[in-house]
C-alpha cells in the first residue's frame, strides 16, 4: 500500500497548528538514524509506549513508510509497547526490553497513559528513560511522540499543552530531544469540523455519506481507528521528517547534568528468583491461562494465592514496585514499608473480565526519602468486591476467578539498588 493512499489530508509541511503549538520540535534531530537510512544500512526502530503504540497503527505504518522512503535500507522494529502502562513502567522496562536489542531510533509514547499521573514522577520517569539510553547506547536517537485523547482536545484548542506533554517537553528541551506532537493538527481538524473525535466507523454507503467527508478518529475517545485515525498520526511524522532530516548533524549525543537529581536513571528490574519469599509460590509455564492471556512477551511469572505468602527485601533508593499481572482471579495483598502505615490493594479493576489477564505494574504511590528501606509484601487470601467492580460482567466470571485471591509477579522494581 502506497503511503499516499493513507493520507486524508494533503502532505504538506505545517510548522504550527492549533493556537501556534508546534507540531515538531526538531532540537538535536535524529542524526544517526537518518545517516544510516540514507546510507542504506540496517536500522532498528524501537517503540516504547502504551496501547496506542501497541495497536497495528502508527507503529506499523511509520516503519513501513521509512522502509519505502529508504528502499536500500533494512528497517526492522522492536515492539516494546504494552497496553495501559505509563512512563513510570517504561523507565524499568527500557533496559531489558529495548536497549538490550541495540536500537538506532527510540520512539517514546506515554502522553495518553500518563494522564492524571504526578507531574514530578512523569519528569523523573521520562528523564530516567533518556539517561539510561544515553548511558547504554549513546548513538541511539530518541524521539518523543505525543498522542492525545478526547479530554485533551479543548486544551490544545485553547493553545495549551496537556500536563503530561508539558512535563515531557521540559525533559526533551533539556536533552535536545526531537518531539512530534500529534495533538495540534487533530484539534484543529476537529475545531474546523473536518473530524469527529469519537464515533463508529461507517460500513454502508449511506453511513459513509452521512459523515459528510469527516474523518471518524476514534471509537472510544482514546484509541484511533486503524483505518482513519492512525494514518493522521503517520501524516504528522511525514510532515516532520524533512525538517528533522535537515537539522540532523553530527553523530553523538551529550549527557548533561540531570534536570532532576532524583531522575529514575537507576531503575532496576530484580528477577523474582532473587527475592526472599515464604509460603506457596508457583512458577507458571506457558499453559497457564494467565500467561497465555497476557501475551508472548510476558517474562517468567510466579503466583501465590494462600494467605501468608510473602516477599521481603531491602533496597537503597527512593521507590519500588512490582512487575505484575491484573486479572479476574487476583486478590488482595498488603505492602508494608519500614514503619509506615501499610497499603492494601489488588491487581483487579473493571477490565478484569472473565479470562482476561494483562501486564499491569504496581508502583508505590509516593517517592521515599533516599536511603535504606525494608519492604514486606503479603498475600492476604481474600478477594476484592468483584461484583461491585464488574457490575453486569460479574456473572460471567467462572467460580475459580470469582473467588480468586492470586498475586502474579515477575520482577521487583526498584529505583536504586536491591540490598542482597
Amino acid at each position: 500500500m502506497r503511503f499516499q493512499s493513507l493520507l486524508p489530508i494533503p502532505f504538506v509541511c505545517l510548522a504550527t497548528h492549533a493556537a501556534e503549538i508546534p507540531e515538531t520540535q526538531v532540537r538535536g534531530g535524529l542524526p544517526n538514524v537518518t545517516r544510516k537510512l540514507a546510507a542504506g544500512e540496517e536500522v532498528r526502530v524501537a517503540y516504547l509506549g502504551g496501547s496506542i503504540t501497541e495497536a497495528k497503527g502508527w507503529r506499523v505504518l511509520s516503519r513501513e513508510w521509512l522502509q519505502k522512503e529508504y528502499p536500500q535500507a533494512k528497517v526492522s522494529e522492536i515492539n516494546a509497547a504494552i497496553s495501559g502502562t505509563p512512563s513510570a513502567f517504561g523507565a524499568f522496562r527500557v533496559g531489558r526490553e529495548v536497549l538490550s536489542q541495540k536500537p538506532d531510533l527510540l520512539f517514546i509514547e506515554f502522553a495518553a497513559n500518563d494522564s492524571g499521573a504526578n507531574p514530578e514522577r512523569i519528569r523523573r520517569a521520562m528523564e530516567g528513560i533518556v539517561r539510561q539510553t544515553r548511558q547504554a547506547a549513546p548513538a541511539t536517537d530518541i524521539c518523543f511522540i505525543y498522542t492525545l485523547t478526547k479530554n485533551n482536545v479543548a486544551t490544545y484548542q485553547s493553545g495549551h499543552l496537556p500536563v503530561p506533554v508539558e512535563n515531557m517537553e521540559k525533559v526533551a528541551a533539556h536533552y535536545g530531544i526531537t518531539s512530534i506532537n500529534f495533538g495540534p493538527e487533530i484539534a484543529r481538524m476537529e475545531k474546523e469540523g473536518k473530524l469527529v473525535f469519537t464515533g463508529k466507523l461507517p460500513t454502508t454507503d449511506e453511513e459513509k455519506a452521512a459523515t459528510g467527508g469527516k474523518v471518524i478518529f476514534t471509537g472510544d475517545g482514546v484509541h484511533p481507528h486503524v483505518e482513519t485515525g492512525h494514518p493522521l498520526y503517520l501524516a504528522a511524522i511525514q510532515r516532520s521528517w524533512p525538517s528533522i532530516s535537515a537539522a540532523s548533524k553530527g553523530s553523538s549525543h551529550t549527557l548533561p547534568t540531570p534536570l532532576d537529581p532524583a531522575a529514575w536513571q537507576s531503575a532496576e528490574l530484580v528477577p523474582f528468583k532473587d527475592i526472599r519469599r515464604e509460603g506457596d509460590w508457583k512458577e507458571l509455564d506457558a499453559t497457564s491461562p494467565a500467561v497465555a492471556s497476557a501475551g508472548p512477551r510476558l517474562p517468567k511469572m510466579w503466583m501465590a494465592e494462600k494467605a501468608g505468602a510473602t516477599l521481603t527485601f531491602s533496597f537503597t533508593g527512593t521507590c519500588f514496585g512490582l512487575y505484575a499481572l491484573k486479572g479476574p482471579d487476583c486478590g488482595n495483598y498488603r505492602v508494608t514499608v519500614d514503619s509506615l502505615p501499610p497499603i492494601e490493594t489488588a491487581r483487579f479493576d473493571s477490565f478484569c473480565v472473565a479470562g482476561r489477564w494483562r501486564i499491569n505494574p504496581w508502583m508505590y504511590p509516593t517517592d521515599l526519602p533516599d536511603g535504606v528501606h525494608q519492604v514486606r509484601i503479603e498475600v492476604l487470601g481474600t478477594a476484592p468486591d468483584k461484583k461491585e467492580v464488574l457490575k453486569d460482567h460479574f456473572a460471567a466470571l467462572p467460580e475459580d476467578q470469582r473467588d480468586g485471591t492470586r498475586l502474579y509477579v515477575s520482577d521487583v522494581m526498584v529505583i536504586g539498588r536491591i540490598n542482597r
